[in-house]
């Protein structure tokens, strides 16, 4: 009330005075339609904003999906199970590439896969990348030594087989069965096991015994990794297709899992602990040079494996692995053979604590022959095999 009798009327929803009823309704309907027109709104950016989401959502997957395609495809050509063949097929490649660059005349080339093409027929190494007697070498080397070792303890015999134009790349693990193969045959505790091996076996043979140990039951898991099928591929291999091998074979063996670092700044010195007493628990006493009848040790880490033929032990006590390595060619072997060497040769093959720094670590280690019974127990065993670890 003005006190002019004039009535006034008060918006309920901003308070604004207006002195006409149809008014204020025409505010009250102007402020209604301006509160729907902006829940519509809101309405529309939510569903808009949703949808944009989904199509990035949808658009993040698909790039992933995408990633892990390609990084499928590219750990496939990594591990050799891209169907671009074996052995076989990278060797005659390689022979063309180094007659196309001059490197190799024709009738080489013609010889050679002639050669390769009987080997692998008959299922054996064509003993190309061999290097016989470092072994010996060595014990004849320590004897003589007077520096720095107080003891070395060695494997017994091992030839050193290293990759060729066959398996670069990949072949590391087949190439340290040989190793291992070749110091087995050597001792006639395992000819009862080896008694239908008289040769080193090729990597494409390898390969289908370790197809046939799958067949027997080892490690299914395993195969079902490689799809069941190694022959005619470029597929990588480790501690446990070596183990089934083995065992497939009657012959007793174990992996240690070294699965974590148990010393300072990445190192593993209860690996080389594990391997001192491998060698040295039946050959204690005060000699400098012990010539073992140990077979040597598969070494596995990840992307490459090798073989420990021996361990030195320091003045100082410090210890240190002696490796042969598959990417090692014959021609830097063959040093190692001269009588007179001053040492220099070993850095090919020594390793002290600090040298190794993996992650992870798996050896397998022989020891004995297993009856068919036990070999029946581990090939049951294997189906849910899990290797010891060391804490």
């Amino acid at each position: 009330d003005t006190g002019n009798d004039e009535q006034l009327y008060e918006c309920p929803m901003c308070s604004l005075t207006c002195t006409n009823i149809q008014i204020l309704q025409e505010h009250v309907d102007l402020h209604l339609e301006e509160h729907s027109f902006s829940e519509g709104g809101n309405m529309r950016d939510l569903e808009l904003a949703q949808w944009l989401q989904n199509e990035e959502d949808n658009r993040q997957r698909s790039e992933e999906e995408k990633r892990e395609r390609e990084e499928f495809k590219k750990l496939q050509r990594q591990y050799g199970l891209d169907n671009s063949g074996g052995y076989k097929q990278q060797f005659l490649k390689n022979m063309e590439k180094e007659v196309d660059r001059g490197k190799m005349q024709p009738f080489e080339y013609h010889k050679r896969k002639a050669d390769m093409m009987e080997c692998l027929a008959f299922g054996i190494d064509d003993g190309k990348t061999k290097t016989s007697g470092v072994i010996e070498a060595l014990c004849k080397y320590y004897e003589n030594e007077n520096k720095d070792v107080r003891h070395v303890w060695l494997s017994t015999g091992v030839d050193h087989f290293h990759s060729s134009l066959g398996d670069r790349g990949w072949g590391c693990g087949y190439r340290n069965f040989q190793m291992l193969l070749s110091s087995l045959l050597q001792n006639s505790s395992y000819n009862d096991c080896l008694r239908d091996i008289t040769l080193i076996p090729s990597i494409p043979k390898i390969q289908s015994m370790i197809e046939d140990a799958w067949r027997e039951g080892f490690d299914p898991h395993g195969a079902s990794h490689f799809n069941n099928r190694l022959h005619g591929s470029k597929a990588w291999i480790g501690a446990c297709e070596i183990y089934s091998l083995l065992t497939s074979l009657r012959i007793k063996c174990q992996i240690i899992d070294f699965h974590k670092p148990t010393g300072p700044m990445g190192t593993h010195p209860r690996l080389f602990e594990w391997v001192l007493h491998y060698y040295s628990i039946d050959n204690e006493g005060s000699a400098k040079v012990v010539c073992t009848s140990k077979p040597p040790i598969y070494l596995q880490h990840q992307g490459h494996s090798r073989t420990i033929v021996g361990i030195e032990e320091k003045k100082n006590k410090t210890l240190c692995l002696l490796l042969f390595d598959p990417g090692c060619p014959s021609q830097e072997m063959q040093k190692l053979l001269k009588q007179n060497s001053d040492g220099t040769s070993l850095r090919l093959l020594r390793k002290f604590v600090g040298s190794l720094k993996e992650k992870q670590y798996q050896i397998v280690a022989v020891d004995g022959v297993l009856s068919l019974e036990e070999k029946a127990a581990r090939c049951h065993a294997s189906q849910v095999l899990t290797s010891e670890k060391i804490p």
